[in-house]
């Protein structure tokens, strides 16, 4: 219970920092660099302050990993480009709908880091490797989802064009669906004993964001009227990868 409190308040001045940081920037869509970088605080955090096993090692190791691509990529997209347009309505009370808002879901999703670092571990089991796996399925997805629609976007011949190549093919999105993979891996790692499950609240709290909330919904809606892109819509699966349609017919 100490380590959810303190990741509390630590996730509270995190974000309340970052939000000072756009004021000066003056763009909220630095909320999106802040995002992958605050779950790396927080496992670090919770390593140094609970207990260390071989659990809250790998997933810290891990969280680093995906929250420092993710910055990097973020930052890289963004850096010479205008606001991201999903920022635009937020302009009254950021602080409360932009920062807060990641605050409360950041800590949510951290859980299972949070959880496992607090618990006395000893031992290794099957679980653990199975989220191991999911983890590395999900990341690849994401990572190269991500860098095969960034090559796609560079090519000015591709301007008005749908990306439906490579894991885009089989999915609409298969960053979200990495992205959702590597969190349910992360609660499978930190499976330990029925704390653990309790720490379920995580991965649901990612699945839920993107299937219904901030994710999927608002990219599907921004290409609603787009005749390539329901043309897309027919043959590609909306989130798990799964056959084309074109290549059944």
């Amino acid at each position: 219970m100490a380590g959810l409190i303190t990741s509390v308040i630590l996730v509270w001045f995190y974000m309340t920092s970052w939000y000072v940081i756009s004021i000066y920037k003056k763009r909220n869509d630095i909320a999106d660099i802040a995002w992958g970088l605050g779950f790396i605080l927080i496992a670090f955090f919770n390593l140094f302050t609970g207990y260390l096993s071989f659990q809250s090692l790998i997933i810290t190791i891990l969280t680093t990993i995906w929250g420092g691509r993710l910055a990097l990529h973020i930052y890289q997209r963004n850096i010479n480009r205008a606001e991201d347009y999903r920022y635009q309505s937020f302009k009254s009370n950021p602080y409360l709908k932009v920062f807060m808002t990641q605050a409360i879901f950041m800590f949510l999703i951290s859980i299972p880091t949070i959880i496992i670092s607090h618990l006395d571990v000893f031992g290794w089991s099957n679980i653990n490797t199975l989220g191991l796996w999911l983890w590395c399925l999900g990341f690849y997805f994401e990572s190269i989802g991500d860098s095969q629609l960034k090559e796609f976007l560079k090519n000015p011949k591709n301007k008005g064009k749908i990306m439906d190549q490579g894991l885009w093919k089989y999915t609409r999105h298969p960053n979200y669906f990495g992205e959702v993979t590597m969190w349910w891996g992360i609660w499978l790692i930190s499976f330990y004993n029925l704390n653990s499950f309790f720490a379920i609240i995580g991965p649901l709290t990612i699945t839920t964001l993107i299937l219904f909330v901030s994710g999927i919904p608002l990219l599907e809606k921004k290409y609603e009227g787009n005749k390539l892109f329901a043309n897309y819509k027919k043959r590609t699966s909306i989130f798990i990868p799964w056959f084309n349609k074109n290549d059944q017919n």
